[in-house]
């Protein structure tokens, strides 16, 4: 026994000796570790640039010996530096400032950022860019070539099939093997080693098939340019060409009279005439000695991206033009479609950049980047989706896309309903709002996040290329504002795609609304948006301000009073299965003691329930209660003796005294994802069948149409 406790007295003292030394050890061991993976990142990223200056040097050497139609660069201004790519393209240096220059002049000093092809340069720098980016209309050529370009960004949404040489099958982007550098395709996003490019040459030729997503892209063969006319604003009935010349005639004059061998840079709108340096190193020079005189200058302006200027004197920092919260240089062009072959089925897109969480700018460039940057437009106040219909209106068959949320949705189809098309696109649907009820309903998703935790947005495209047809009902809502003093009624419409709600939820819904309309930028995110949403609806549990709504409002469902609950505090009216983000009011999926039937957007009935107060909608929110089923029909009345709050489709306003009724109005096509459901890929083929049809003249539009309606009804 005392040998024992001696021997683990002996171990204790060697404890208390050793213990520091080891505890030394384990401190240095960890910060060696650290020093190994900085000098492997930093060593990583020193190879990463030395391949992109390798492909960069074999690139000119073989577009020399190939006759690809080439572009310039669409610069706009950006100040987030986060994002790819990372290096300019002109100086191959960090895009981020130093600190150096101050932390003020790094914030505010702007990057630009190709909206074609993805590529960033220093302000400085832009102006000396090869003229490479991809050419969008290609009008009179045989066949697309590959437009091989350095890889500045990764557009790796499925990495297993696009990390190979699409000559080879060999690993690309792996320094440790002693690859080749890779160029990819601007157009199909294949990658290739730069030493198969000229074996894949002569064998097969360089003519590219556009990829994966050659069924949704509008091919550069199909698109003319026809005219050119500076901008006025609006985003994209065209995109703007890059000019290095500012608008307006004296500082045309002023450009003219340069010195030969000089360049003509603005900041605060004063003209200087700098040397032309004649290397990369001379541009960074000369740019960081101008981003130093620029900072120090009081009256200069700054525009960032969404549309806020910096500055007093109304003065821009180089050769730009403003158009709807977004910079952008020279000016703009205008296509045509031209010889499309009957069976062709492109995209047509719109984002709305305000959307939600605002992820509309970095949007739009990746889907030019992965399309045709003619097929994609840009929602504004300047300019709605008429542009992009009336480009597309010759064409037979295409299919839209909307970036947004619900409102921009309803705006969209609002805008088909005008042009009067003998055959309407079907319309799908990328969730960028806050609720995207439409988008749940159709399988879209419920939020950007969700797109890219399946596959990404190549693969999203693909899903609306074979994605079924379907039929949504959509409602006109009579809105009559009584008059006390004996004048006639006013009375305007508006139109009804999701829900409408009077009462509480209608009043969380204007609260957050007025609170985002005057502070934009604190709404970044759609997980910020449902919180900011949550803190109106526990506001409104300690007010309840619409607890007489059973004594003010009545309600009519075809010729019939139907009664009101006492303790109802909002009266909702339902065209589809969800609500407030995701929320099933009507449940179809449970056993009810009422004989209402089951609930469908396209069978041209609506349903009432009622909520009694925003703790029930809290309630409902998380799936701890049920609405009060109240009625069913085609034909809804609501009076109201006193102003309430109305909300239809998440779009808030104050109803003065008055009736609102609602009436089927029409049908609209949209797009189901076909892969989230067991019968959807078979309705997909089915609507492929019917589509050869039509191009092969078997039957006609109106056949078509009908013979889809009736599809989405038994099949849905």
């Amino acid at each position: 026994m005392s040998d024992s406790s001696s021997s683990f007295a002996r171990f204790l003292a060697m404890s208390d000796t050793c213990g520091p030394v080891v505890f030394g050890w384990v401190i240095t061991g960890s910060f060696g570790l650290l020093a190994m993976i900085f000098a492997f990142l930093k060593w990583q990223k020193r190879t990463s640039l030395n391949w992109v200056k390798a492909s960069a040097r074999a690139k000119k050497e073989a577009w020399k010996k190939l006759n690809v139609p080439f572009s310039r660069h669409i610069w706009m201004e950006e100040y987030a530096y986060g994002e790819q790519p990372a290096t300019c393209c002109v100086c191959l240096t960090s895009l981020m400032f130093s600190q150096s220059l101050g932390t003020k002049a790094v914030l505010h000093t702007p990057v630009h950022r190709c909206s074609v092809c993805g590529v960033g340069a220093h302000f400085y720098c832009s102006q000396f860019a090869a003229k490479d980016c991809k050419c969008v209309a290609q009008s009179g050529y045989g066949h697309v070539q590959h437009h091989w370009s350095e890889r500045w960004i990764k557009m790796d949404d499925n990495p297993e099939t696009s990390a190979f040489c699409f000559y080879c099958d060999e690993p690309c982007g792996v320094p440790l093997l002693d690859a080749s550098p890779t160029w990819h395709c601007l157009w199909c996003q294949r990658l290739i080693h730069v030493k198969c490019h000229a074996k894949m040459s002569k064998e097969s030729g360089d003519a590219c098939d556009l990829g994966p997503l050659r069924n949704v892209i509008l091919s550069p063969l199909c698109v003319k340019e026809i005219d050119q006319e500076p901008m006025k604003g609006g985003t994209l009935s065209s995109i703007p060409e890059e000019s290095v010349a500012p608008s307006g005639r004296g500082q045309t004059r002023k450009r003219r009279n340069r010195p030969k061998n000089g360049i003509c840079r603005s900041f605060s709108g004063k003209f200087q005439d700098v040397h032309a340096p004649d290397s990369p190193l001379g541009y960074v020079i000369n740019g960081l000695a101008s981003l130093k005189k620029c900072s120090s200058e009081k009256n200069m302006d700054y525009v960032s991206g969404n549309g806020k200027a910096f500055g007093a004197k109304g003065s821009h920092v180089g050769f730009i033009q403003k158009k709807g919260g977004t910079v952008t240089y020279g000016q703009a062009k205008k296509y045509k479609l031209l010889d499309l072959p009957k069976d062709v089925r492109p995209l047509l897109v719109f984002v709305n950049t305000k959307s939600g969480a605002q992820k509309g700018p970095s949007l739009r460039r990746r889907l030019n980047m992965l399309l045709n940057p003619v097929q994609v437009f840009e929602l504004s106040s300047f300019q709605g989706p008429e542009a992009g219909l009336k480009l597309f209106s010759d064409l037979q068959n295409f299919r839209v896309l909307v970036c947004g949320g619900d409102g921009t949705v309803a705006w969209v189809l609002d805008a088909i309903e005008k042009f009067n098309f003998e055959s309407p696109p079907p319309v799908a649907i990328l969730p960028l709002g806050t609720g995207n009820d439409l988008a749940r309903v159709l399988r879209w998703g419920g939020g950007f996040s969700t797109i890219e935790g399946h596959g990404g947005l190549s693969n999203l495209l693909q899903d609306v290329s074979h994605a079924a047809v379907t039929m949504l009902d959509r409602w006109k809502v009579d809105i009559k504002e009584e008059n006390s003093e004996g004048k006639p009624n006013k009375t305007h419409s508006k139109f009804m795609l999701n829900y409408l709600g009077i009462g509480c939820d209608a009043k969380v819904a204007y609260e957050f609304h007025m609170y985002r309309e005057e502070n934009p930028e604190k709404f970044y995110s759609q997980f910020v948006n449902k919180l900011r949403y949550a803190k109106e609806g526990a506001r409104d549990i300690m007010d309840r301000a619409c607890a007489d709504l059973p004594w003010q409002v009545w309600l009519e469902v075809d010729e019939k009073e139907i009664q009101i609950p006492k303790d109802a505090e909002g009266l909702i009216v339902l065209n589809i299965g969800s609500y407030m983000g995701g929320v099933d009011l009507w449940q179809n999926d449970y056993d009810h003691d009422d004989d209402f039937n089951l609930q469908s957007m396209h069978d041209r009935m609506l349903e009432v329930v009622c909520v009694s107060g925003a703790w029930h909608l809290g309630k409902l929110q998380i799936g701890l209660s049920q609405a009060r089923r109240l009625a069913q029909g085609k034909v809804i009345k609501i009076h109201a003796s006193s102003a309430f709050p109305v909300q239809i489709d998440g779009e808030p306003f104050i109803q003065k005294p008055g009736c609102l009724e609602i009436t089927h109005h029409g049908q609209a096509f949209m797009l189901r994802r076909a892969c989230e459901e067991p019968r959807g890929r078979a309705v997909s083929i089915m609507t492929e069948v019917l589509l050869d049809a039509e191009c092969k003249g078997i039957i006609n539009a109106s056949q078509k149409n009908l013979l889809l309606e009736q599809m989405a009804l038994r099949l849905s």
